[in-house]
């Protein structure tokens, strides 16, 4: 049978069985994908895009026109409950990578701020581009990194804004976590050094001083690098990857850069939003995913390749109308009709749904039926086993990764249960769990700081929460309860707007008990191996200092 969670999204009044029909082809005769038939397969993830943003999600709360969103959309698969693993860049990345959980992994190699940071985990972990590398694909990668390099530096010195030496390649870069061709910046686009850097090697003249609008951070950055140019080159590079894989299958990984900060649209876009120059920066970054997927089209390979696209997790609130970086600039949009985090609560950083919640779409014309919908619960991490395993068929799945699992198998008919029912989400100042209807905020507030707009903020929902209960907590036991926690029923209540840890406290103790085993086990998916090594950490994070707990 097909998975209740899959409904017909052409119109949204059609009711759940009606796919039943129109899909059974889809579940009993599948295309066959083995060895000699594996798919080509281009991730393209785009920065700080809310799931509000996109036409298609967002619907009437959306002001802004995305016509390559929603042409692939309406050429393969909607998810509406897919998540990011993380509110922050870095790790909702590892994990996309690698199909572990970002907080599994111990601390970063030393680097300094922005781009310069330094390793995120080893190049002995596996990615999804070591694994398909090994099988015989071309792998590359374009865009946005930030999953860090060991950079060559004076005296051997931890890298930093004054130690690169720039006219020498990257110790260490994506060529080492599987990546045959890269053309990547080393981070955000407001986060210097502002160079790209192609298969390790520096481009460009790299002894320019430039910072943007956003948060004006100056620092090293090539003569000829200019902001506004950025998306365009990721695109032409993208497309210059795809034109010239003429044998072996490929896999491509595109991190573009925006809607983050800085708004920095082509300057064809400018002017062409009826909301300003954000809504013109989200049209430009849907431009490009419109131009990767003609590109796409024009190959031979055009059915069998797998396009999926997303974004690494939520808007930030401090992105606007006005380029410069402002606190709770996104609210002005939302008085102008257009919600970036959709009908969701909280923004990136948060541990509310806004910040978790992304716009998700795959297409496989030879194996996914155009115009569905699916309501099954995804993460990003699950990317690694839904690319590996379909890549190789019969020969996947024989050592899964610690928490991925594959989102495609039920639409293309290898099974007939939903793969996931809970998933693990880490918010800057608070982590958060999703099982079934339910959902688990390990902290009171937003679970970040509010000066950019996410509210309640942390510390002032601590000392509410300190006030309510009266005294301060001296046991775990204690904190693991109202008003020290969140939960809520996404069913019923997707705003998160009624708190129903005090009237559930059963609830709360099952979820408790469930996200102990994620953390203390080291794997989520069952086949996964138990990992003897798993990293632990507490159950909340950034408890007030005021309260001291004896165990």
């Amino acid at each position: 049978m097909l998975p209740k969670t899959l409904t017909k999204s052409l119109n949204n009044s059609v009711p759940t069985i009606a796919l039943v029909g129109a899909c059974l082809c889809l579940a009993i005769q599948p295309n066959k994908v083995d060895a000699e038939n594996r798919p080509n397969v281009v991730v393209i993830v785009a920065d700080d895009l809310g799931y509000g943003d996109v036409k298609c999600f967002g619907k009437s709360r959306c002001q802004i026109a995305t016509p390559s969103f929603d042409r692939l959309a309406q050429e393969g698969v909607r998810f509406t409950n897919a998540y990011s693993i993380a509110s922050v860049c870095i790790p909702s990345r590892v994990s996309m990578m690698t199909g572990r959980y970002a907080f599994r992994f111990s601390a970063a190699q030393r680097g300094g701020p922005w781009g310069f940071v330094g390793l995120q985990f080893s190049p002995s972990q596996a990615t999804i581009a070591s694994v398909l590398k090994d099988q015989g694909y071309s792998t590359g990668y374009v865009g946005k990194w930030h999953l860090g390099t060991t950079m060559t530096t004076v005296n051997e010195m931890v890298q930093n804004i004054n130690t690169v030496d720039y006219t020498k390649p990257l110790v260490v870069g994506p060529r080492d976590f599987g990546f045959s061709d890269s053309f990547i910046l080393p981070g955000s686009l407001d986060m210097y050094p502002y160079a790209f850097i192609r298969n390790h090697e520096w481009v460009g003249d790299v002894s320019a001083v430039k910072g943007w609008s956003a948060f004006a951070r100056m620092g090293p950055a090539d003569h000829a690098f200019r902001d506004q140019d950025v998306l365009n080159t990721i695109a032409d590079e993208s497309i210059k990857f795809i034109k010239k894989q003429t044998r072996n299958p490929y896999f491509l990984f595109v991190g573009l850069t925006a809607p983050h900060t800085p708004v920095s649209p082509s300057d064809e876009f400018l002017g062409r939003s009826k909301i300003g120059v954000y809504g013109d920066f989200v049209m430009n970054t849907d431009a490009i995913i419109g131009r990767i997927t003609r590109a796409i089209d024009q190959t031979p390979s055009r059915n069998n390749t797998l396009v999926i696209a997303t974004s690494d997790h939520g808007p930030a609130s401090y992105a606007g109308p006005r380029r410069r970086a402002t606190a709770s600039q996104m609210k002005e949009l939302e008085q102008h009709g257009h919600y970036a985090a959709g009908g969701f609560r909280g923004y990136k950083f948060s541990s509310y749904e806004g910040a978790f919640r992304v716009p998700l779409i795959a297409r496989w014309p030879s194996q996914l039926t155009a115009g569905l919908k699916s309501d099954q619960i995804v993460g990003l991490v699950d990317l690694f086993s839904t690319i590996t395993e379909l890549a190789f068929g019969e020969q996947a799945g024989k050592a899964p990764s610690a928490d991925s699992f594959n989102f495609l198998n039920s639409l293309i008919g290898k099974s007939n249960k939903q793969q996931r029912d809970s998933i693990f989400l880490q918010g800057s100042r608070g982590y958060a769990y999703r099982s079934g209807p339910w959902k688990l905020i390990l902290c009171p507030g937003s679970g970040a700081p509010g000066h950019w707009g996410n509210s309640p903020p942390s510390d002032s929902a601590w000392k509410e929460a300190l006030k309510t209960y009266g005294k301060n907590p001296t046991s775990l036991q204690e904190l693991q309860q109202y008003p020290f926690l969140q939960l809520y029923n996404l069913e019923s209540d997707p705003s998160e707007s009624n708190n129903l840890a005090e009237t559930h406290p059963e609830q709360v103790k099952q979820m408790i008990r469930e996200v102990r085993q994620v953390i203390s086990t080291g794997h989520s998916h069952p086949d996964a191996a138990i990992d003897a090594d798993a990293r632990q950490i507490p159950l909340f994070r950034h408890v007030p200092r005021s309260i001291k707990l004896k165990n």
